[in-house]
């Protein structure tokens, strides 16, 4: 057993095989130990993330490093079975492959059964382990940019059905029209772990199982009361109390709160705002509990015209905010204070000086209803409420009783084009992939924001691209556990840093993570920003086997948060 740094509040435990790592997955939530707030399994790890107030790092690896590796993992005992239609893309190379006919790929395939050993990628996305023994294939060299919903695939010694359609590498040997994932069911995702599953062949020409309310390559939602005055399909409903219209949107308009912790059985990630210091804020000006649903809104630009009367407050990015009354007259308002507004006036959101997220509080609140416990707005997993488009009427929930009497807050230091923004970074867990010549190149230049950024991850471009160790060259990493504010690199050398809406797992080495102090900085970097990123060290010595990133020994030091 080894403990890799992940950041100031997670480590990930590596196991010899998945057996084991589901050993001790199943002790620790059997035996739960006070403090870890969520584990992520994969292939042969764990990552764990814990509150630091609650137990200390040193304390926890000592309490994992006791448990027991060798007990037999119970399964749930539910046998899914998966109709499946095997004329798959790549089923005739699985074949040449593995030198059999593809009669013997299909007989292998629906021969055995299966198990759930963790989940991933996307929601309702299982890695099945228990396959015939010579099914251990590698993923395609070059992902295709899209698969269809109900893809059945092999890649390593698992097997997966893609839930959406979706970019994905593995090999596509078959269909199947199951959902895996339904958020009109009570437990949306089909596949969770410790599940049985076996599949089945069905004949040329017939359809592998009903499709879905939404259609083949769709996630079927439920429609339940529509936070925009809008039904799930679309359609324009008669909001019962109307607070705002969108005259005109920004590039980016969502609901958002802290996000829904405790999904990652199902393959859901937190999500939530990405300025979650900002979004607090916003509803303590008002006089709402801090976790309450806001607006987040990208790159300004947008008008709003008042319904009704209220009170808001506007944070996050720096920029010009004015409001233009019913009777015409128009003047500056302030950012991080308590706004009273009438029925026609209209509130104006110009382009951010700094920054690049605004965020909008309501008194009361915005009536949204929740998915999965949570109003946020996962634009990976799309979960949640559709994006605030022109003509939306966005409605409210009756304010408490009392006066607003919060203090105007102080702005924070937001990022700006042509300067630098310095993230605090934790090296780890796989940062021995690389050199210690390119691990200087990652902490010694500035990283360029692109375009192709987005709140699942920020994609960056240095001059200086990122070259694997020569001892990783060619290697294969299983999917592990991934957090926000990871740093993975992909084959391009060009890293991409994980924001709100990353993915569960990824396959790629994750060499760093931005310390929790920074997310929100992070999460308010515009693109064409450039980014340094500046080790620090956490991870504490221990008597347990701990290894240690390469970029972790040479920055022994501690650094403030700014």
């Amino acid at each position: 057993m080894r403990f890799l740094p992940v950041n100031l509040d997670a480590l990930m435990v590596e196991l010899p095989d998945l057996p084991q790592t589901l050993a001790l997955q199943a002790s620790l939530r059997a035996e739960p130990i006070a403090g870890i707030e969520d584990i992520v399994p994969a292939a042969r790890t764990l990552l764990v993330r814990y509150r630091p107030a609650a137990i200390t790092q040193r304390d926890l690896i000592t309490a994992i490093g006791q448990r027991r590796l060798d007990a037999d993992v119970e399964q749930s005992g539910t046998l899914i079975e998966i109709p499946v239609r095997y004329d798959g893309e790549d089923l005739a190379e699985v074949a040449d492959f593995l030198k059999i006919p593809v009669e013997e790929v299909i007989r292998r395939h629906t021969g055995s059964e299966y198990a759930v050993a963790f989940t991933g990628f996307a929601p309702g996305f299982a890695y099945l382990s228990g396959g015939h023994p010579s099914f251990d294939l590698p993923r395609r060299a070059t992902p295709r940019p899209r698969l269809a919903a109900g893809s059945v695939g092999l890649a390593g010694r698992f097997s997966a059905v893609y839930p959406q359609a979706s970019p994905g590498g593995w090999q596509i040997i078959g269909v199947t029209d199951l959902p895996m994932w339904d958020l009109a069911r009570e437990r949306p995702a089909l596949l969770q772990p410790g599940d049985r599953v076996r599949f089945v062949e069905v004949g040329e020409g017939k359809s592998p199982h009903p499709l879905s309310p939404s259609g083949r390559g769709e996630m079927a939602r439920p429609a339940p009361l529509s936070p925009v005055g809008r039904g799930a399909g679309g359609e324009v409903n008669d909001p019962t109390s109307p607070l705002f219209e969108v005259i005109k949107p920004s590039p980016q308009m969502l609901f958002q709160d802290l996000g829904r912790p405790g999904q990652a059985r199902q393959g859901v990630s937190v999500s939530g705002a990405m300025d979650r210091a900002a979004l607090r804020s916003a509803n303590r000006l008002v006089g709402n509990p801090g976790p309450m649903p806001g607006l987040e809104i990208a790159y300004g630009g947008c008008e709003l015209l008042c319904l009704g009367e209220t009170v808001v407050a506007v944070t996050g990015a720096d920029g010009p905010l004015t409001l233009t009354t019913a009777e015409g007259s128009r003047h500056p308002v302030p950012r991080h204070a308590a706004i009273a507004l009438a029925t026609g006036d209209r509130l104006h959101f110009g382009e951010p000086q700094a920054g690049m997220r605004f965020y909008l509080a309501v008194r009361g609140g915005f009536a949204i209803a929740p998915v999965l416990g949570s109003a946020a707005t996962d634009t990976l997993a799309q979960i949640g409420p559709p994006a605030v488009v022109v003509g939306d009427r966005l409605s409210g929930l009756a304010p408490p009783p009392g006066a607003v009497t919060a203090l105007p807050d102080v702005p924070p230091v937001l990022p700006r084009l042509g300067e630098p923004v310095i993230l605090d970074v934790v090296m780890g867990p796989r940062s021995d992939w690389l050199s210690e010549a390119t691990l200087e190149d990652f902490a010694n230049q500035s990283w360029s924001v692109t375009p192709q950024s987005n709140r699942i991850g920020i994609r960056l471009y240095g001059e200086r691209a990122l070259k694997r160790a020569p001892a990783s060259e060619g290697k294969e990493l299983p999917s592990e556990g991934t957090i926000q504010g990871s740093v993975q690199v992909p084959p391009s050398g060009q890293p991409v840093l994980f924001l709100a809406d990353h993915p569960l797992t990824g396959g790629y080495p994750v060499i760093a993570a931005v310390a929790p102090y920074h997310l929100d900085r992070a999460g308010q970097i515009p693109i064409g920003g450039q980014i340094r990123f500046r080790p620090i060290t956490q991870f504490a010595e221990t008597s347990c086997d701990l290894a240690e990133s390469p970029g972790v020994a040479k920055a022994r030091r501690t650094k403030k948060p700014e």
